[in-house]
């Protein structure tokens, strides 16, 4: 069995998880797990796909001639990865819309050997105050023995410069 991970991005328009799914099924292939979604009229997004070796190639023909997607086919690694030895935090961020938002909490993350394992942010319309607020949620991967006090101690410094709001969930950290 091979393993691959895909990346779609097309057009929006109905029918184009069932084109993709269609592609992956009529060569034996198994979708294991995506996360989709739709961005400025562009529908997006990365499947990992386990198909038997000997369908492989053609599955690689079949969602590379897809009409209605790019489709960029990568070597996966089955599985989650080694999840020994790591706990996670979930990082939530509210506030006004700035450039360079994304770029300070990941430096600070970044510093202190975390990594991001999912993240996801919005901006929407400020219902009393106007302008434009950013939301963003962050699931990370902390690796065993980090020091946990300085990491919120930056995050939180961060925080207040960028004037946002922070929410830190640890699980399994042992208490953030």
């Amino acid at each position: 069995m091979r393993h691959l991970v895909l990346t779609v991005i097309g057009d929006d328009r109905p029918g184009l998880v069932s084109t993709l799914a269609d592609a992956i099924s009529a060569h034996g292939g198994n979708w294991e797990r995506s996360q989709l979604a739709r961005l400025e009229g562009k529908f997006a997004g990365i499947v990992a796909v386990g198909v038997p070796d000997e369908q492989a190639d053609g599955l690689l023909i079949a969602t590379r001639s897809l009409p209605e997607l790019e489709v960029s086919v990568h070597a996966g690694n089955h599985g989650h990865g080694d999840t020994e030895g790591f706990t996670h935090l979930t990082i939530g961020v509210l506030g006004n819309d700035s450039p360079g938002i994304v770029r300070e909490l990941s430096g600070a993350l970044r510093s202190h050997g975390l990594s991001i394992e999912a993240m996801t942010t919005d901006t929407r319309e400020a219902p009393m105050a106007g302008g434009l607020l950013f939301e963003a949620h962050f699931d990370v991967r902390v690796p065993a023995g980090t020091d946990l006090v300085a990491v919120r101690d930056e995050l939180e410094r961060l925080a207040a410069e960028l004037l946002v709001e922070l929410g830190i969930d640890d699980q399994g950290t042992g208490g953030l």
